[in-house]
């Protein structure tokens, strides 16, 4: 009777929030009903009882004779988290942890002691500490094995030794590290602070010649764009002469954060447009004046891991004649996820638009193809920390290697005629 009940009540709840659900889009879409009714058929005026009979149904036969008892709470939580996941690949429903580590991780800070970590052969091992951290001054190198984290061992659970080494600035955390040619383990005793993550790494190729990586776009990202250029006009006296801007493997961020980026390339003219149901869904971002590399040649290179906001600054400057293209297709991509907050404390990652390059193509499914595709799946981009004494990054970057080539042949090219962008733009 218990189960019934509780079966009865979730019937009756899930057809109540839909019927309400139902009216909320149709107040949304008021304005355009004359255009909608053109289009497609009117709503349903609710959810059919039968479909919410089939819900119950299923849901008391898992309760009854799943092999394992089921928390009520674990159950609802798992079919909300079906209901969104299946609506398409990137939308998610997220709990209050979920939510908090999303949060953190496009705000370009965060409270812990500043290391890049990596599952690896079982073990949680140090990708790199990073600069200024807390981890970087006390000594700890890439390639450590993280063993134990307070008291806690740590084994291969990644996700459990960030959430350990996360916490208030100021507070005190000891890790216990495996190290290669060391005997037993060292431990560190760390203090928590607030820590910088910067998606920006910079360095100069040849005299005159710039290389800018971004690995994704966070809300600091545009400002430490800013900062890298001025870095390489210092380290370039005589000028720069083109950029490469590397966007590989960039699987995107905050949208603004990659407006603000072509923006920086760019004097006029749209950068994004998007179409939505919600009229907070459809917006266009347009660039202001001001390139901060005073219009010398600009070569971008993309592959297939470039998404997202990646591929909205690789397609305005792609479509504004601003960039040369080098690499592979990218991801295609096309969409915005918007991330909105639940009143228990957790949030649901929706898709709300499609986004759109400036000439108003559509890039969802099929990418950007650039304007020179180099031939196989490519290799990981070169790390720029690399050994004192090693080879130079286009010695050790082929594909790095071919954008300085068409940068250089860009850069004679502009020298000798204006650089004319002759693609249709949106006006």
């Amino acid at each position: 009777m218990r189960s019934r009940t509780l079966v009865a009540l979730i019937a009756g709840v899930i057809l109540g929030f839909c019927g309400a659900l139902t009216g909320g889009v149709l107040a949304d879409r008021s304005s355009d009903a004359a255009r909608a009714d053109a289009v497609r058929p009117a709503p349903r005026a609710g959810l059919p009882w039968q479909e919410a009979s089939l819900f119950a149904e299923v849901y008391e036969r898992i309760k009854r004779d799943y092999v394992d008892e089921v928390d009520d709470h674990a159950l609802m939580e798992k079919a909300v988290r079906g209901m969104v996941a299946a609506l398409d690949p990137h939308s998610a429903y997220l709990d209050s942890e979920e939510f908090d580590e999303i949060r953190l991780s496009t705000m370009g800070s965060y409270p812990g002691v500043g290391i890049e970590v990596v599952a690896e052969d079982g073990v949680v091992r140090v990708l790199r500490p990073i600069e200024g951290s807390p981890a970087q001054q006390a000594g700890l190198l890439p390639g450590d094995e993280i063993v134990r984290i307070d008291d806690a061992d740590i084994g291969a659970d990644l996700a459990g030794a960030i959430a350990r080494m996360r916490g208030a600035s100021g507070s005190l955390v000891t890790l216990t590290v495996r190290r290669d040619g060391a005997p037993g383990v060292i431990q560190y005793a760390l203090r928590r602070a607030q820590v910088e993550v910067h998606s920006v790494t910079q360095q100069s190729l040849e005299p005159g010649y710039g290389y800018l990586r971004i690995s994704s776009f966070s809300e600091t990202t545009a400002q430490d764009v800013s900062r890298a250029i001025l870095r390489l006009k210092r380290d370039n006296p005589g000028g720069l002469k083109g950029l490469v801007l590397d966007l590989r493997n960039n699987p995107g961020g905050v949208l603004e954060a990659g407006v603000a980026v072509a923006d920086d390339f760019l004097d006029s003219g749209v950068i994004v447009t998007a179409d939505g149901r919600t009229p907070e869904a459809r917006f266009r971002m347009d660039a202001t004046p001001g390139d901060l590399i005073d219009g010398a040649p600009l070569v971008v290179l993309v592959n297939g891991g470039s998404a997202s906001a990646s591929e909205i600054v690789a397609g305005a400057l792609k479509d504004h004649g601003r960039a040369l293209l080098v690499g592979r297709r990218t991801y295609g991509k096309g969409s915005v996820q918007t991330v909105m907050p639940l009143s228990h404390g957790g949030a649901v990652k929706l898709t709300t638009s499609r986004y759109f390059t400036p000439s108003g193509a559509s890039i969802h499914g099929k990418g950007l193809v650039p304007d020179v595709v180099e031939e196989g799946p490519g290799l990981p981009p070169a790390d720029l920390l690399a050994a004192k004494g090693s080879p130079p990054l286009t010695a050790r970057d082929e594909d790095v290697r071919v954008a300085l080539g068409a940068l250089k042949q860009r850069s004679a090219q502009s020298r000798v005629t204006p650089v004319l962008a002759t693609r249709a733009l949106v006006p």
